[in-house]
C-alpha cells in the first residue's frame, strides 16, 4: 500500500508507552502498534526504497545484558545503507520524528580512513567546512561515541581534534509532532533532510566508504 502518512495515534502510542512500559500495556495495545506505527513506517520505507532496502528495527529492547532496560523501545526506527556506504535513518517517538544521515558508527577500517582524511589538510578542511555549514542550517552533528582525548598517533592540539575524536560522523534533524507527518509530505521531508546533507555524504563515501571487515570485527573501535 502507498504511504499516506503517520497517524497522530502513532505518537500518542509512544506517549502512553513511556508512561507504562509493560507487557500488559503492550499486549493490550499491540493492534495500535501494528496498524498505526509499524504499517505506516513500512509504507514509508517502501516509498523510500530507491535509497536502498530498509530494515525496520524490532520494537523490543535486548535485555540479555542489561536487565534494567525497559522491555520495549520508546521509538520505532528504520535504516538503510546506500551503495557508497552512507547510512539513512529515521525514527518516530512521542516527541515527533528524527531524520539522520551519515556514518553513525564506523568500523575499525572505516575509522582509520576517516581519521587519515580528517588529518590531511585538503580533505580535512573540506569536511570541517561541511559540518559547520550543516550545523548553521539547523542540523545536529554527532556520532555513536567519541574519545575523551586524541586518538593514538594524533596530537591533542590538532586543528580538527573534535572531528578526530569522533567514532563516526552523522547529521540529524528532530521535528516535533506536526500536521504534515500525517500526510504524504512526511516522505518529502525525510528526503529533503537527507538531500540537505548530500555534500557531506559524498565526502564520507569518497573518503571512508563501506567496511570490508568481517561482521564480527566491525564493532572494534579504536
Amino acid at each position: 500500500m502507498a504511504f499516506r502518512g503517520i497517524p497522530p495515534s502513532a505518537f500518542e502510542f509512544y506517549e502512553q508507552l513511556e508512561a507504562d512500559n509493560s507487557k500488559a500495556f503492550w499486549q493490550a495495545n499491540r493492534a495500535t502498534f501494528d496498524n498505526d506505527v509499524k504499517a505506516p513506517l513500512e509504507e514509508l520505507c517502501g516509498d523510500l526504497a530507491d535509497i536502498g532496502p530498509f530494515k525496520v528495527f524490532r520494537p523490543y529492547n535486548d535485555q540479555r545484558f542489561s536487565k534494567n532496560r525497559p522491555p520495549y523501545k520508546t521509538q520505532q526506527g528504520a535504516y538503510a545503507e546506500g551503495e557508497g556506504g552512507t547510512g539513512y535513518y529515521f525514527h518516530i517517538g512521542s516527541d515527533g520524528m528524527m531524520v539522520a544521515v551519515g556514518y553513525y558508527a564506523m568500523a575499525k577500517d572505516q575509522l582509520d580512513r576517516f581519521r587519515a582524511a580528517v588529518d590531511a589538510e585538503a580533505t580535512g578542511a573540506e569536511v570541517a567546512r561541511l559540518a559547520e555549514r550543516l550545523a548553521s542550517k539547523g542540523y545536529s552533528v554527532g556520532a555513536m561515541d567519541e574519545l575523551k582525548s586524541a586518538p593514538r598517533g594524533y596530537p591533542k592540539d590538532h586543528a580538527r581534534i573534535d572531528l578526530l575524536r569522533r567514532k563516526g560522523l552523522m547529521v540529524s534533524k528532530q521535528y516535533p509532532v506536526a500536521a504534515w507527518m500525517s500526510t504524504k509530505k512526511a516522505a518529502t521531508k525525510v528526503r529533503d533532510t537527507w538531500a540537505g546533507a548530500a555534500d557531506l555524504c559524498t565526502w564520507l563515501d569518497a573518503n571512508v566508504g563501506p567496511s570490508t571487515l568481517p561482521p564480527d570485527e566491525r564493532g572494534r573501535f579504536g
